[in-house]
C-alpha cells in the first residue's frame, strides 16, 4: 500500500519561534541563578512590538527586556520596514507570581500530604503526553519531520553563513514522503518558502535553495524525476516575521514534536519550568518510547502518560507499538514501571531538567537531537 505523509517545521525567524525563543531564553536565565523557578513565561510579537507575560517565582532577578532585544538582533531582525527591528521595538512586560492555589499542589503532591511514602512535587497541572519514537531514521524519528527540520536548519545556516545571498530570517519548510507498506521509499514533494531582500531575483533564488539547502540535506536517492518542488512558490516574501505575521508562544507544538506523526496532548513546551508536566512529562513520553524502539521491543512506539494536578503518579499509562512489538504491550508497560519512576520529581531527576537547557531545545524539534538526556539509550 502507498501512502503519502507531510510534516513542517520552520525556522528561528518564524514569528511563533521567535516567541518560543525568547520565552526560553528567560526560563534559562532564571534556571542559571535559581534551579527551583517556577516560569510559566509566554510571549507575543506582532507590528514593531513584543509583550511577555505571564508567572513567575524566583528569588532570582533577570533583565527580561534585554533578553527580548538580544535575541532578536540573534536571530537576525533589524528592519521595521520589513519584520521588526530589535533596536526600536516596544517591550511590554506584565510578569505576577505563580498562583498560590497551584503552587500548593506543586510544593508538596497529594500523596506525600497522605503519607503515602511518596517524596515528590505534585503535577503543575492535568494533562497528557505523548511521546513517539520509530526505526524508520536513525534518531528514531519520522522520515517527514526528520527531513523537515534538518531543510530548516539548513536554511538558516545558508542565510547567517551568507552561501546564499539576500535571505532574511522567516522561513517555513514541507516535506511529503511516500510510505510503501509503512516504509519511507522516496519524497515526494518539498516547499519551501524563505523571506528576502526586497529586489531580489526569484528564479536565481530558487536555483540557489535547490542547490545549496535541498541537494545539500536529502539524499540522493529519496529524489527522482517525479519529486515536485515549491520554493516560494508565492512569488514573493519580503516582508516576514511579526510584521508578516504575528508570534505567539506555543503555536508550532506539531513542528515541535513529531510533525503530526503521533498524537499530542496539547501542552506546549517553551517558557515552563519541569515541574509543568506538559513538558517534562513529553520528554519522559519520547525518553521511554524512544527505548521501547531501541532495545527492539517493537520497532515503531507511542505512550501516554496522564497527570491530575497536584497529584505525584500519572493516572494512567498507555501504548501501541502498532503491530511491530516482539513481546507483548503488557510486558512492556510493566517494564516501564519497573525501570521508570514517573513522579515529576522523577522524571526532572532522571532526565537532570533543572539545568539551563531549554533554549537548546526550542529550534528544530524538541526531540531527536543528540546531547539531550531524554534522547540516551539505555537498557531497560
Amino acid at each position: 500500500m502507498i501512502r503519502l505523509f507531510t510534516s513542517e517545521s520552520v525556522t528561528e525567524g518564524h514569528p511563533d519561534k521567535l516567541c518560543d525563543t525568547i520565552s526560553d531564553k528567560i526560563l534559562d536565565a532564571y534556571l542559571e541563578k535559581d534551579k527551583f523557578a517556577r516560569v510559566a513565561c509566554e510571549t507575543v510579537a506582532g507590528k514593531g512590538q513584543v509583550l511577555v507575560t505571564g508567572e513567575i517565582t524566583s528569588v532570582a532577578t533577570v533583565d527580561i527586556e534585554k533578553i527580548v532585544r538580544d535575541t532578536i538582533k540573534e536571530i537576525g531582525y533589524d528592519n521595521s520596514k520589513t519584520d521588526i527591528d530589535y533596536r526600536t521595538c516596544k517591550v511590554l512586560l506584565n510578569i505576577s507570581k505563580q498562583s498560590p492555589d497551584i503552587a500548593i499542589g506543586v510544593d508538596k503532591s497529594l500523596e506525600d500530604k497522605l503519607n503515602e511514602n511518596i517524596k515528590s512535587e505534585g503535577a503543575g497541572d492535568q494533562g497528557m503526553m505523548f511521546g513517539y519514537a520509530t526505526d524508520e531514521t536513525k534518531d528514531f524519528m519520522p522520515m517527514p519531520i526528520y527531513l523537515a527540520h534538518k531543510l530548516a536548519k539548513r536554511l538558516t545556516e545558508v542565510r547567517k553563513k551568507e552561501i546564499v545571498k539576500n535571505l532574511r530570517p522567516d522561513g517555513k519548510v514541507q516535506v511529503t514522503v511516500e510510505y510503501e507498506n509503512e516504509i519511507p521509499k522516496r519524497i515526494d514533494t518539498i516547499v519551501i518558502s524563505t523571506q528576502h531582500e526586497e529586489n531580489t531575483n526569484l528564479e536565481e533564488l530558487k536555483k540557489e535553495i535547490k542547490k545549496r539547502v535541498i541537494k545539500e540535506i536529502v539524499p540522493s536517492e529519496l529524489l527522482n524525476d517525479d519529486t515536485k518542488y515549491f520554493i516560494n512558490p508565492t512569488g514573493r516574501f519580503v516582508i516576514g516575521g511579526p510584521l508578516g505575521d504575528s508570534g505567539l508562544t506555543g503555536r508550532k507544538i506539531i513542528v515541535d514534536t513529531y510533525g503530526g506523526m503521533a498524537r499530542h496532548g496539547g501542552g506546549a513546551f517553551s517558557g515552563k519550568d519541569p515541574t509543568k508536566v506538559d513538558r517534562s512529562g513529553a520528554y519522559m513520553a519520547r525518553y521511554i518510547a524512544k527505548n521501547i524502539v531501541a532495545n527492539g521491543y517493537a520497532k515503531k512506539c507511542e505512550i501516554q502518560i496522564a497527570y491530575s494536578i497536584g497529584v505525584a503518579k500519572p493516572v494512567s499509562i498507555y501504548i501501541d507499538t502498532f503491530k511491530t512489538n516482539t513481546i507483548s504491550e503488557e510486558e512492556i508497560i510493566e517494564k516501564i514501571k519497573q525501570r521508570f519512576d514517573l513522579t515529576p520529581s522523577g522524571i526532572i531527576k532522571e532526565l537532570n531538567l533543572r539545568e539551563p537547557i531549554y533554549s537548546k531545545t526550542t529550534n528544530y524539534g524538541h526531540f531527536g537531537k543528540k546531547n539531550m538526556t531524554w534522547e540516551k539509550i539505555i537498557k531497560i
